[in-house]
């Protein structure tokens, strides 16, 4: 069955999938620590002051979600790649190994450079490498004084990527129904998710034990040492935000200048997470749905209320759960494929047009948008290949979180996941068992970002945010500890706001990064 948007936490690369596809249609400890330990964990100094290889980039590989080689930047700089190597398992320093893939664009201004400026764009299971290219323009006045670096975390991509399935069984996998309504469903559902745990196990078994955050964190304070950075500047999006904060409670006196945008609630559980989406998508659908009524005739879908039009939308998704219609090719588009598509479509106010035209293009018989919507969110090209993306999602997951629901379980959650959402409510229900059958145990029920000691951390909620609530920004702001996290405010639509395009916002944080000018708390974009 299909990954939800994100099995549990949101996923930064939504944008950057949706503006491809907008050119295209025109048992173990995990590494030996949970996150309560301290700082003084194993760091190997060999690997601390390694010295890095830079080289002109290639392209994407396929993990990676293919493409072409990144273009010059602004003035023609080149972008520079690299590997970085780490211990596969930080509790045996000397044992084997892993490479990193890592990326970076050198500062305009080397005289002023301040240093690194790493970034994680979230998923989990995004490709840095693939990712920070595409978004460069924005952050080109960032690059003035910063190095802007970004890496594939372990398990992603080029970095000992995770592994599966084929593409061909994925098709086959993404198309079953995520949200079975009988016992034969059930058992199609449930067998489903055994056959793609198995396989992971069987094409990356020994690295599943060893991709969590918590290994990631550690990965970044010993990329912090190799860049030459005294303290780690940070931006992290959606799961970068729960990757930093992490980072933050493990290094606290090595945070430098930080910042969250699309902030996950480091307090809720699986569950908590995913009801949470559940009602954020609610929102997202509700904004779009109260969108199309105000522009009239001119929206394509019928429906003179909000509820109106949502009623469309879900007697669709009724029809497609028992007849698909005709999809790409010779795939069909099936009531999970289109509920995906619908979610992808909701991760930016950029991509309304698309959800629009998605749904009424499905009501005359074709579900070509749709299901190249869900493809964007599930990482498959035009060509039948995937990236590693939900692989990743799934087993940075599941070796996080502790939670294994059972069938009798999650049937008895539903009735409080279809109150939040007619549309979303049973898809991100039923997703609650993405870990059930998975082959390796999980480390936390919440991750511990408490992080005393250090430098205070811009904390950015979206009011409109789908996949990462706005709650989670006050909620990361209170676990980091008093005086660490600096919550503002963006009232707006879409993943994120950084890349909103809210002057407000970009002057709030390019002050922070750039001058050292902390905004006052509680100060609100719009």
């Amino acid at each position: 069955m299909p990954t939800s948007p994100a099995t549990r936490r949101g996923t930064g690369l939504a944008a950057v999938t949706a503006a491809a596809l907008l050119a295209a249609t025109g048992c173990s400890d995990n590494g030996g620590a949970g996150s309560g330990e301290s700082g003084s964990t194993a760091k190997p100094t060999d690997m601390a002051s390694q010295r890095l290889a830079w080289k002109r980039c290639p392209a994407p590989d396929t993990a990676e979600g293919g493409g072409t080689a990144p273009s010059p930047l602004p003035g023609g700089a080149q972008w520079e790649c690299s590997t970085m190597t780490v211990p596969l398992d930080y509790t045996k320093p000397d044992g084997a190994t892993i490479k990193l893939a890592l990326i970076r664009a050198k500062a305009r201004d080397q005289a002023r450079r301040m240093g690194s400026l790493v970034f994680n764009f979230g998923g989990p299971g995004g490709s840095g490498v693939a990712t920070l290219p595409s978004f460069a323009k924005d952050y080109e006045k960032l690059r003035s004084r910063y190095d802007l670096v970004s890496f594939d975390p372990r398990g992603v991509g080029r970095s000992d990527g995770v592994e599966c399935e084929s593409a061909r069984q994925l098709d086959v996998y993404y198309a079953q129904d995520a949200t079975p309504d009988d016992a034969a469903e059930e058992k199609t559902f449930t067998d489903g998710l055994a056959t793609y745990a198995a396989a992971c196990q069987k094409n990356s078994g020994t690295a599943l034990p060893y991709v969590g955050t918590a290994n990631a964190a550690r990965d970044m304070e010993t990329m912090r040492k190799v860049l030459g950075d005294n303290r780690l500047n940070y931006f992290g999006i959606s799961y970068g935000t729960e990757l930093g904060g992490v980072y933050a409670h493990l290094y606290p006196k090595s945070v430098g200048r930080a910042v969250f945008d699309a902030v996950v609630n480091p307090t809720e559980n699986s569950e908590q997470g995913s009801l949470g989406q559940t009602k954020g998508f609610q929102l997202a659908l509700e904004n779009f749905e109260k969108d199309c009524v105000a522009r009239g005739d001119a929206c394509k879908l019928p429906g003179s209320t909000p509820q109106e039009v949502e009623a469309h939308i879900t007697g669709l998704l009724d029809r497609l759960d028992k007849q698909p219609i005709a999809g790409i090719g010779n795939r069909e588009l099936t009531q999970t494929q289109a509920t995906n598509g619908i979610a992808q479509a909701l991760y930016s106010k950029e991509f309304w047009p698309l959800l629009e035209e998605g749904v009424d293009e499905a009501d005359a018989g074709s579900g070509a948008l749709l299901l190249a919507l869900s493809d964007s969110m599930n990482g498959r090209d035009e060509k039948g290949q995937y990236s590693n993306l939900q692989a990743a999602n799934a087993a940075v997951n599941c070796v996080d979180s502790k939670e294994r629901f059972t069938l009798e379980q999650t049937k008895a959650k539903l009735p409080e996941f279809r109150a939040a959402s007619p549309v979303f409510g049973d898809f991100l229900g039923w997703g609650l068992m993405g870990c059930t059958k998975w082959p390796v145990p999980g480390q936390w029920t919440t991750p511990d970002v408490s992080a005393p000691g250090s430098a205070p951390i811009l904390i950015i909620g979206n009011t409109g945010d789908p996949a990462t609530p706005y709650a989670g920004a006050k909620a990361m702001a209170t676990a980091l500890g008093k005086g660490v996290g600096v919550e503002i405010t963006y009232r707006g639509q879409g993943h994120g706001a950084y890349n909103s395009g809210s002057a407000c916002v970009q002057d709030a944080v390019n002050g922070y990064l750039l001058n050292d000018k902390v905004p006052a708390a509680g100060t609100v974009c719009d």
